[in-house]
């Protein structure tokens, strides 16, 4: 398979000329960067760049917060086709693919070329790699990354008479647990089914044992017996076990919800960590989600991207920002302050990273799920595909089709989309 078979190109051509230029004076960057969980994250990105300026006094950064990941994708996108200069932006590491496949990245190979640039292209956490790593070439870089993990509610556990060091590690776990927290207003449990359904879904499959995409971006497994068997469960909890609503879940009021005692158990990303732990007025816990068949998460969040159109200089200077940014230090300060992952060993080897997860533990499970992580969904035609899957996800909590004709849909829809590339 040519990475570049739709569109002609061959990888060379995608390719910009590795350079060893160092920045130059008065050079100007544009990042754009989104946020997908609420919250002050925009006040912690501004702190970093602000240090990162104040220590590289000839550059300037102007970083634009722009919405969510696909607001994002679009705005830096429609910037570059209108000619208004971005050399770099925070977007969905399953992006990747598309971004190839437009021409509109270059590889960090060609200009990460020092030593110590190859060893800060290692020194990340495997799992977070996977989707930036496309036939052998380094084409994303972790920066706002997650895994979906579960946030319970210690004190209704404990009203409920369960264990509140003990949340739920099986399906079945769950479910009993779930009933037993359910009374009145109050639901056992929340999985979002809007913003992010597919993501939802795919830890969900792989709990199950299905994967719903293979490795390559070429093909998906949506009418798999096992992934139809998997949206029959998630129905089933509202439609069957009564722990959850019925309908859709709104991804961004999931978090206030669980804050107001809505839901005793919620998954999301550990991106709202950081903001659970102001916002909530009971004692809470966070784990590793449950499992079925095996444990697992897909990975999740935003990568670095580095335009191609860039000079040398703003080459330069991007990836000394990137660096900057990824940095043990201003990793574990991301971390502390948002509740995204360190993206590094390193960060959680650093004074004050070590410091924190001693006294809040919680920030340490998204971490270690990553023994269990698989890289986050995603295909050529990225966008399409998922939306045809989280269509087919609301149709079936709705109640509008059955799994099974809603997945069959969206399997059909994505061979199509897909068989340009075959």
């Amino acid at each position: 398979m040519k990475l570049f078979s739709k569109t002609g190109l061959g990888l060379a051509t995608a390719m910009a000329v590795g350079f060893t230029a160092p920045a130059s004076a008065e050079t100007e960057l544009t990042m754009y960067y989104p946020i997908a969980v609420g919250g002050a994250l925009t006040e912690v990105v501004d702190g970093i760049v602000a240090d990162f300026e104040a220590a590289n006094p000839d550059i300037k950064v102007n970083a634009i917060y722009s919405g969510n990941y696909d607001d994002t994708r679009v705005r830096a996108l429609s910037a570059l086709a209108s000619g208004e200069p971005a050399q770099l932006a925070v977007m969905f590491s399953i992006d990747a693919y598309d971004l190839i496949e437009q021409d509109l990245i270059v590889p960090f190979e060609e200009v990460a070329t020092s030593d110590a640039d190859k060893e800060w292209l290692g020194s990340f956490y495997p799992a977070l790699m996977a989707n930036g790593l496309i036939e052998g070439q380094t084409w994303g870089i972790p920066f706002q990354r997650s895994t979906i993990v579960a946030y319970y509610n210690k004190d209704m556990f404990r009203a409920a008479g369960l264990d509140p060091e003990s949340p739920p590690t099986t399906w079945d776990e769950m479910i009993d647990m779930g009933k037993a927290l359910t009374n009145g207003d109050t639901y056992g449990l929340m999985i979002p089914s809007t913003g992010y359904p597919y993501w939802m879904f795919q830890a969900l499959a792989i709990q199950n044992g299905k994967e719903v995409m293979s490795g390559d971006g070429l093909t998906t497994y949506f009418d798999d017996p096992t992934v139809v068997e998997t949206l029959e469960f998630w129905k089933s909890l509202s439609t069957e076990h009564g722990i959850m609503p019925t309908g859709t879940v709104e991804w961004g009021t999931l978090r206030q919800a669980f804050l107001e005692g809505q839901t005793a158990m919620m998954w999301h990303s550990t991106g709202n960590l950081t903001a659970v732990k102001n916002g909530a007025s009971f004692d809470f816990g966070v784990a590793e989600l449950p499992g079925n068949v095996r444990l697992g998460s897909p990975t999740g969040g935003g990568n670095f991207y580095l335009f191609k159109d860039t000079t040398d200089e703003e080459r330069a200077a991007a990836l000394k920002l990137m660096q900057f940014m990824t940095s043990p230090e201003q990793a574990a300060e991301w971390s502390i302050g948002t509740g995204y992952m360190g993206v590094s060993p390193a960060a959680y080897e650093t004074e004050a990273l070590q410091a924190y997860t001693a006294e809040f533990p919680p920030a340490l499970v998204a971490r270690n799920q990553l023994e269990n992580a698989v890289a986050e969904f995603s295909t050529f035609e990225t966008a399409r595909v998922r939306d045809g899957l989280n269509n087919a996800i609301q149709s079936a909590l709705t109640g509008a089709k059955e799994p099974a004709e809603a997945l069959a849909e969206a399997q059909a829809a994505a061979v199509r989309l897909l068989s340009d590339y075959q």
